[in-house]
């Protein structure tokens, strides 16, 4: 590593001490009328100029163009990268789907306003990760489809009140359902689920949409308004999920911090992490060649 810049395929560079001996012999030997100059007197070889016999480059391509080309190839080899965390091209990759559950029995409750607060430092932890927000009550609707715009889920994510969802119920098999559907359009690959609820609605429906969440690469989570319930760890538990209470806000943010990487590694992409620059050094490449289109280089 160099600064910034790391080199994904270093063992290329093993290459150049080579190119740089091919270098030195190609000098010593001369090329073109260096050979000449060596060989005549000056007089005969003015002469010999003048009739046209030799030219200084004897229409060869110099030695510093037939070298630099291959030397740029094999640094591009090597793969110069910067690591790239933020970047938006991998936003698919893995996100964070919020689902709200702002039924009566939590928005009336006296602890909706730390539940709320919860979800907005978790919604901080999330780094570059996309995030989307789905709120249900007697129905599940999209507020927010994943996106890498967190402050704006943020401030969507503060205005939830009462009435929100005017469905009366509590339906969390629908809003599960739901975020399947969505993580499986966004081409999420290893997504989580978080519930923020009270644990009203949970059963065999929604153990059936984990298990459909699980089969999608996805992990079910909870973050409990009052009581943790034996449903919550339960449904956890199948897709491997964790279960927060609404205090837990240092658990849950380094939670969320410390999985993202770590899940993306073993399921076999360390590499999304770097932006590899080989492939646009290739382009300087070209910058030697255009000697050869020069007048008398042929």
């Amino acid at each position: 590593m160099v600064g910034d810049v790391t080199l994904l395929r270093p063992f290329w560079l093993l290459v150049l001490p080579g190119i740089a001996l091919l270098a030195l012999w190609l000098w010593r030997c001369g090329a073109g009328a260096a050979a000449w100059q060596r060989a005549a007197r000056p007089e005969l070889l003015v002469a010999m100029t003048a009739l046209g016999r030799v030219t200084p480059a004897a229409g060869r391509m110099p030695l510093w163009v037939a070298l630099s080309l291959p030397v740029i190839i094999v640094i591009a080899l090597a793969g110069p990268a910067v690591e790239r965390r933020d970047a938006p091209a991998f936003r698919n990759l893995d996100g964070v789907l919020f689902v709200v559950d702002v039924s009566e029995g939590v928005t009336g409750s006296e602890d909706w306003p730390d539940l709320q607060m919860t979800a907005r430092f978790a919604l901080g932890a999330l780094g570059s990760r996309p995030g989307g927000l789905i709120v249900y009550a007697g129905d599940a609707y999209e507020v927010v489809d994943m996106t890498g715009d967190l402050r704006e889920l943020g401030q969507t994510l503060s205005l939830l009140e009462a009435g929100t969802v005017p469905d009366p119920g509590a339906r969390p098999d629908r809003a599960l359902m739901l975020a399947a559907h969505v993580l499986r359009g966004a081409e999420v690959i290893a997504g989580d689920v978080l519930v923020f609820t009270d644990g009203s609605g949970l059963g065999p429906e929604t153990l059936r949409a984990a298990t459909e969440l699980k089969a999608a690469g996805a992990r079910l989570s909870f973050v409990a308004l009052r009581d943790v319930s034996p449903q919550m760890q339960s449904h956890a538990a199948l897709t491997g999920g964790q279960v927060f209470g609404a205090d837990e806000v240092n658990a849950l943010t380094d939670w969320l911090a410390q999985s993202a990487r770590p899940r993306l590694e073993r399921q076999g992409y360390p590499l999304l992490f770097w932006h590899d620059l080989g492939r646009y050094l290739l382009a300087f490449g070209l910058l030697p060649l255009l000697w050869l289109f020069r007048r008398g280089a042929a």
